[in-house]
């Protein structure tokens, strides 16, 4: 296996983005290999990675069909149910309660 070119933070070549940088652009990497990768030092612990994906040969971002959106949608609406009473809690529902607020608390939402 062939090792891939290691830059230092910041130093790497034009032409070159992550993931993200892909994104950004409207752009993902569409199959092709990681051409190199960069590294940021860390105090303590070992460099954190980021790969680098060839802006050129990279293709553009497919569009969100109908389906998708729907699909996107329905998962959206299922955090913002609440498992106990059913309701649209208008905002996703904390994993920290896993139910809405008046539920979790209800002695203090009849106090006021």
């Amino acid at each position: 296996m062939a090792t891939i070119p290691t830059y230092k933070w910041r130093l790497a070549p034009e032409g070159l983005a992550t993931r993200r940088q892909l994104r950004a652009l409207g752009l993902r990497p569409g199959g092709q290999d990681v051409a190199a990768q960069i590294e940021r030092p860390r105090r303590r612990r070992d460099p954190l990675v980021a790969y680098l994906y060839r802006i050129d040969t990279a293709k553009p971002v497919r569009p969100m069909t109908p389906a998708k959106w729907a699909a996107l949608a329905k998962a959206n609406a299922a955090r913002r149910t609440c498992p106990e009473c059913r309701r649209d809690a208008e905002y996703v529902v904390p994993p920290s309660l896993g139910m809405c607020t008046p539920c979790a608390y209800p002695d203090e939402q009849r106090a006021a």
